[in-house]
């Protein structure tokens, strides 16, 4: 209030003010060109503050400051900064300047009911010297507890006030060791040895500020401090009669351009203020405070300053800080909260179930008249409390009413953890996002979801026509297709030189036909000669047997496994027709049956496993249901009890799954969710979970759709892709072959002849037996020539046919007539041509002729 009324009073009659002492941020606000600051704003220290807090990782900080302009000034900045490292304020205390040692110490004790154990004290230095005598008194300086103060009071502490504030972190500005910083000193003790104690900051940047004033007077060149009068009236107040400055601005300016070295460091304003310098962070130990680190705006936290020049980075690790003592002599962090607080146990909530008891379990002795809470969720939270890395001793609390009924829904149960009735909620507990305004949660520790449970039926009924259900429709076409265009195949590469694909036309189809089918069940009999066609074979025998054992192993699941499908596959389905559903009691399940468009009539309630298989048991429509919207772990449970009649199908509905519920802001919350991750991860959770629902993956996995096993065609493209390619290009190399070795046949002596005659004339060629081929050869070939009598001549016989009992059909025949245009005579003799294989027998030959006219 001082300096605000003489700042103003500066800006009135233009004279510049210098503050050495005016730390408190809210006189920035005031924006006088006239107001020099020669200190630190106290906004530049909640920074320094902020980093120690996120280096020892706590969550939560109160602020005890005293209750007036300098201590309020600091709070807004204090708490945004907190803030920014997601550090909670759940409490500010303020302390009156003029309060008693009773009231200190009664805030004192409200502050040690809190769970909070991290205070942070800017206090100017006569009440912080009392707060912390009476903090020691009462125990606050002891083990667990973080005290931080604030640059005004660890810059004046007093001696007598040590022993009281052992173990107390503290940030001061830093001042360089310097020679002049030594002189001074030494000249300070000899001037004023009455004194105790060193000067402190406050005095150093009073000099600087001095010798600052000094030399801007003498830049000024000022020699009258004269002010000019105002035009005012005799009515007017003393203030209004001051006038104004003659060389206030002369002097403004040369105070904003001063510059130089002083005690400590740099001086110089940057718009009117010092800029932000280092700061140190001590701990009082003994008689006196010990250095651990320092702080800087650009670099955080570091060991020495000297080392900054090796990084850019803005570090907040503890790393960098010395080794502290913390209050009651311990060198072990302290965690920064208590729970419980003054000898109380943690006071756990848990669910009165009236069914699904594997997951809690509440059981009353009447003779001990004592409650034992047992179940899956209980010994996992046994189990995360063991992991933790401090002790926390608490007590399960059933929500009954005095009869021992329930006492509300899920809802109600976290609610009373909102008007803070008690400090936990343990149980099969969903998180959403309803309950989560009310209350904080953990991690989950079981799997998330809601989904829909059905009965199953067998979908495949043994009717006459089930051993086509193992290939699809597209798959038997292709099939069919390719055994007859492999038959054909073998024919082609066959028929000229395989007595076994020559015959009348039907007796051709028909061994093409038998050959191709046969090899399904590799039962061909034919031989193949051809080593294209044998290529050809060999390759598609490798598809047949593929996709018989494929077709076999199908048809055999189809026809002894059974495979279950779900009666109902659509929710849509539900709603439509109308039928009965079923959900679990106080579950949030019936919100979500309403939002689907569930009439409230058509749904039904269970309270247990049994009761929910009987409903299914009764049907839809005597009474009963046909499906079941349940959450995954109950769903688990209940299929492995009954895994052989239900199964699971879509949709499922995302939840957070089951968690652990604490109040609002607790600091249990982020240890607990590491702890869950401990115990999940090993093999702690596998052995919970064998104890209260056994051993899993006796039952066959349920199905969320429908599929089917018949195998289709794009299984056995490529094998069909194969066979195709091999078989094209064996005919493709065949013709090559074929057409080559008679390309004679193409080119007729008659000019006249057409291509379409030229055709058939190959087909007829490709008709006949290939002679020259080793399958008809026993021996070397011969020819024998026949003569014929002139007896038999005639002008112009021709040759219908040669006859012979031998087996080797004739190579080739041709006649040979005399000319009868000849002017000699004629020879009347024919000389016929006939290569035959040779033959160690006699081989008779008759040979028809037919006459002309």
């Amino acid at each position: 209030m001082q300096a605000s009324f003489v700042i103003d009073l500066g800006e009135k009659t233009q004279v510049p003010i210098i503050s050495y002492s005016a730390s408190s941020p809210s006189l920035t606000s005031i924006r006088s060109p006239y107001f020099f600051r020669a200190t630190q704003n106290d906004s530049t220290q909640v920074n320094a503050i902020s980093a120690i807090v996120q280096a020892f990782g706590w969550r939560e900080a109160v602020p005890v400051f005293v209750d007036n302009e300098y201590g309020k000034g600091i709070i807004p900045y204090l708490t945004d900064a907190l803030q920014a490292i997601d550090t909670r304020v759940p409490y500010r205390s303020a302390i009156s300047p003029a309060a008693t040692d009773d009231e200190i110490s009664e805030e004192l004790y409200k502050l040690m009911t809190m769970q909070t154990r991290v205070f942070i004290v800017h206090m100017t230095p006569s009440l912080g010297s009392r707060f912390f005598i009476k903090a020691s008194e009462v125990g606050m300086l002891s083990e667990g507890y973080v005290w931080i103060i604030s640059d005004g009071m660890i810059s004046s502490i007093y001696p007598q006030v040590t022993d009281s504030m052992q173990g107390v972190l503290g940030i001061r500005p830093y001042v360089p060791k310097t020679q002049a910083l030594e002189d001074f000193r030494a000249r300070w003790k000899r001037k004023f040895q009455q004194v105790d104690g060193e000067i402190n900051i406050y005095g150093l940047w009073a000099y600087d500020a001095a010798t600052a004033l000094a030399m801007a007077t003498e830049k000024a060149g000022i020699a009258n401090f004269g002010f000019q009068k105002a035009n005012v009236s005799n009515n007017s107040t003393d203030l209004s009669t001051l006038g104004f400055s003659r060389n206030g601005q002369s002097l403004l300016e040369a105070l904003s351009n001063t510059r130089f070295r002083g005690l400590t460091g740099d001086f110089h304003f940057v718009n009117g203020q010092l800029p932000a310098s280092a700061f140190q962070i001590v701990n009082v130990i003994g008689e006196g405070a010990r250095e651990l680190g320092f702080w800087t705006p650009r670099k955080g936290l570091v060991k020495k300053l000297n080392s900054l020049t090796n990084t850019n980075l803005y570090s907040t690790s503890k790393s960098n800080l010395a080794s502290v003592i913390w209050p009651g002599d311990s060198t072990s962090v302290p965690k920064g909260w208590e729970i419980p607080t003054n000898g109380k146990k943690l006071r756990v909530l848990v669910q009165m179930e009236d069914g699904f008891n594997e997951f809690v379990k509440v059981a009353r002795d009447s003779s001990t008249n004592t409650t034992k809470v047992t179940g899956y969720c209980i010994d996992i939270f046994d189990a995360v409390v063991n992991a933790l890395p401090y002790a926390v001793t608490y007590d399960y609390i059933p929500f009954a009413k005095p009869d021992g009924e329930r006492a509300g829904t899920y809802n109600d149960m976290v609610y009373q953890l909102y008007l803070g009735n008690f400090d936990a909620v343990v149980g099969d507990t969903t998180i959403i996002a309803n309950r989560s305004l009310y209350a904080d949660f953990t991690l989950p520790y079981t799997e998330s979801g809601v989904s829909m449970i059905v009965p199953t039926r067998d979908k495949n009924s043994k009717n006459a026509w089930v051993f086509l259900k193992p290939l699809t429709w597209d798959l038997w076409v292709t099939s069919f297709c390719f055994f007859v265009f492999i038959g054909f195949v073998v024919w082609v590469l066959e028929h000229r030189i395989n007595e076994d694909f020559r015959g009348p036309p039907s007796h051709q189809v028909g061994t093409s036909f038998w050959f191709s089918f046969s090899t399904m069940v590799f039962a061909h009999r034919e031989r193949v000669v051809s080593n294209l066609a044998r290529t050809v074979v060999i390759i598609w025998c490798f598809v047949v047997l593929i996709l018989t054992q494929s077709y076999t192993a199908s048809l055999t699941s189809l026809l002894t496994v059974q495979q279950l499908m779900p009666t109902v596959t659509d929710v849509n389905q539900l709603i439509k027709t109308g039928l009965y559903v079923g959900y679990q009691e106080g579950s949030f399940v019936l919100g979500i049956l309403k939002q689907l468009g569930f009439d409230e009539s058509k749904i039904k309630v269970y309270n247990s496993t049994e009761e929910l298989d009987e409903l299914f048991n009764k049907g839809s429509g005597n009474g009963g249901i046909a499906a079941a919207f349940d959450e995954v772990p109950y769903i688990k449970l209940f299929l492995t009890k009954y895994c052989s009649k239900y199964t699971t199908v879509e949709p499922t509905f995302k939840t957070g799954g089951f968690g652990f519920a604490f109040p609002r802001g607790s600091p249990l919350v982020p240890d607990v969710s590491r702890a869950i991750l401990n115990v999940t991860e090993g093999d702690k959770m596998k052995r919970i979970e064998q104890k209260w629902f056994g051993k899993q993956g006796i039952c066959p996995e349920t199905s969320t759709s429908v599929s089917s096993n018949s195998l289709s065609l794009q299984s056995f493209c490529g094998l069909f892709l194969i066979a195709g390619v091999a078989s094209v290009s064996a005919l493709a190399i065949f013709t090559a072959m074929f057409v080559y070795e008679h390309r004679q046949a193409l080119i007729p002596s008659d000019s006249i002849a057409s291509i379409w005659s030229r055709i058939l004339y190959l087909f007829r060629i490709f008709d006949q037996k290939d002679l020259k081929s080793h399958t008809f050869r026993k021996s070397e070939v011969s020819e024998i020539q026949l003569t014929l009598p002139p007896s038999m001549g005639a002008p112009s016989p021709s040759i219908q046919s040669v006859h012979s009992d031998f087996p080797i059909e004739q190579r080739t025949s041709s006649a040979e007539y005399g000319d009868p245009s000849s002017s000699e005579q004629a020879p009347q003799e024919v000389v016929i041509s006939i290569e035959v294989a040779k033959t160690n027998q006699e081989t008779p030959v008759a040979i028809e002729r037919t006459r002309d006219n």
